[in-house]
């Protein structure tokens, strides 16, 4: 009975789901354990390999799985979850668990299951945490050179499967161990992302290989393809992760190129299972680094390790990069990290300020975060100069001293950022007259960037109303109220706008 119950009910989910996220989080479970309990229903227990399915399976398919159990049963059947115990020899790879036949979910590997789990709060959980605000670390920096890579396993990214090799030392990895999914802020400016990056955690290998992502200085990238690396080799320590910078790699290949020992730069790179690579906008214009990457990009494709990149503009707009590369780049997910949005900076202030010790009152958070916009980099330092402050001065943390704290900061924005500065930066940036923001034209050409420009006025000085709409041809209030309502709406919404509002703040800010 559990056996067909289990089948029934996964060929039932293959109709329901869509095919990708069947194949990737269904079709890899083992049976599960079904016990009848009578009146009271049945309950049924599943066991997943690692944290990150668990909770994943647990907060996406939970409910899904147990109304179908139920409906094919006749009463109600509770779902219960738990991790499944580790291999014994890690170094042999899993024996496939026995699943439904082939024609429903093919062979299967590991095994999983939804309810308790008695292994403690799992750094997973995040998955079940997402709207949850968290503080935002630094940037990692480079914890050691690493060692030549082992030799690939014949399934590398499966857990247990990496071959009879030592895990490697910790700083082999060049991974920061602080930056990690628990840690991240969670918001609408890195939502998708972050999801990607969870996906890539708890599946590499299968999805979104390669990740792209794309963002401005100090959002959170580097932060966030750590936070994959560190969860990977939680699960599987015997994974073959490493980070590094665009330059590092730049520096291996002069460096091979200079010894002719290119054999040493393929073992390095071509058997990870993963790598993090950041800013790969700096490969521009060094043709043999974008050979030998091209290299190393399709040897880890053909063996199914995942590739996940960082660069501060998307794939097309990278120049002096080799077309084939580009394209490459391109092929798998590409995302964006924005500009964190008011309520996500106020979070990260208070999480930050919490991690510290300091408790930072909310009208202190939004006041901060009301005048530091630019990024996560900038928010850690303006809260950094404020903890200090009051330490020193033992005085408690209000806007007053927030003030006091940020005088220099806000008088430099408050000297650069007039409405005239704003109106010429705009009309640079889209190609107009400065002449324009105060004609009458109307050309969609013309009266976007003069909105934009409306909206930063409004965003970026302590002029009114009026007092903006004077300053663009004698408009009215209620124009200038209708501009800064459209453009601010949009942003929500449209990445490439808010990207573009992004760059015009921080070129106003110096």
């Amino acid at each position: 009975m559990s056996l067909d119950l289990w089948q029934r009910g996964c060929e039932r989910l293959a109709t329901e789901l869509p095919e990708q996220q069947f194949a990737t989080w269904i079709r890899p479970l083992p049976p599960a354990d079904i016990t009848d309990a009578g009146d009271a229903g049945a309950v049924a227990q599943l066991r997943v390999p690692n944290r990150f399915k668990l909770d994943w399976i647990r907060s996406q398919y939970g409910a899904r799985i147990e109304t179908v159990l139920s409906d094919l049963a006749g009463k109600p059947v509770r779902l219960e979850l738990s991790l499944a115990p580790r291999d014994p020899m890690p170094g042999l790879a899993s024996r496939p668990a026995m699943g439904v036949p082939n024609g429903v979910n093919g062979s299967m590997n590991g095994t999983a299951s939804f309810g308790r789990t008695t292994q403690g709060a799992s750094a997973a959980q995040i998955l079940a945490r997402a709207a949850l605000p968290q503080r935002e670390a630094v940037l990692a920096g480079e914890l050691g050179s690493p060692a030549p890579a082992a030799p690939p396993a014949a399934t590398p990214m499966r857990p247990g499967a990496a071959g009879l090799a030592q895990p490697p030392a910790a700083n082999r990895h060049r991974l920061n161990t602080a930056l990690t999914f628990d840690n991240l802020v969670a918001g609408r400016a890195n939502q998708m992302a972050r999801t990607a990056a969870l996906h890539v955690a708890g599946a590499p290998g299968a999805m979104y290989n390669p990740l792209f992502i794309y963002g401005g200085v100090g959002l959170g990238k580097t932060h966030l393809v750590h936070a994959v690396g560190n969860a990977l080799l939680a699960d599987n320590p015997n994974a073959r992760v490493l980070y590094l910078h665009a330059e590092q790699f730049i520096s291996d290949v002069v460096k091979n190129y200079q010894r002719k020992t290119f054999d040493e730069l393929k073992a390095k790179y071509h058997s990870l299972d993963l790598l993090l690579i950041d800013d790969v906008q700096f490969f521009a214009g060094k043709e043999r680094t974008q050979e030998e990457f091209f290299n190393a990009f399709e040897a880890l494709l053909a063996k199914r390790a995942h590739i996940i990149m960082t660069s501060d503009t998307y794939p097309k707009g990278l120049v002096d990069i080799d077309e084939r590369l580009t394209s490459r780049f391109d092929a798998g997910l590409t995302v964006a990290i924005e500009p964190p949005e008011l309520e996500m900076r106020v979070a990260i202030l208070m999480r930050k300020a919490d991690a510290e010790g300091a408790a930072m009152p909310e009208d202190v958070a939004f006041f901060v975060a009301k005048n530091v916009r630019a990024n996560v980099r900038e928010l850690e330092g303006a809260l950094r100069k404020i903890l200090a402050y009051s330490r020193f001065s033992h005085k408690d943390i209000n806007i007053q001293l927030a003030r006091e704290a940020l005088k220099d900061l806000l008088s430099i924005q408050n000297r650069q950022v007039g409405v005239e500065n704003i109106q010429k930066t705009v009309a640079d940036f889209y190609k107009i007259k400065v002449a324009d923001m105060y004609s009458k034209k109307r050309p969609a050409s013309i009266a976007r960037p003069r909105q934009i420009a409306m909206y930063l006025a409004k965003e970026m000085t302590q002029k009114s109303l009026p007092e903006i709409g004077e300053l663009f041809g004698g408009r009215d209030h209620t124009t200038v109220l209708h501009a800064v309502r459209k453009i601010g709406a949009e942003r929500q919404k449209n990445t490439e706008l808010n990207q573009q509002l992004h760059v015009l703040e921080q070129t106003l800010k110096g």
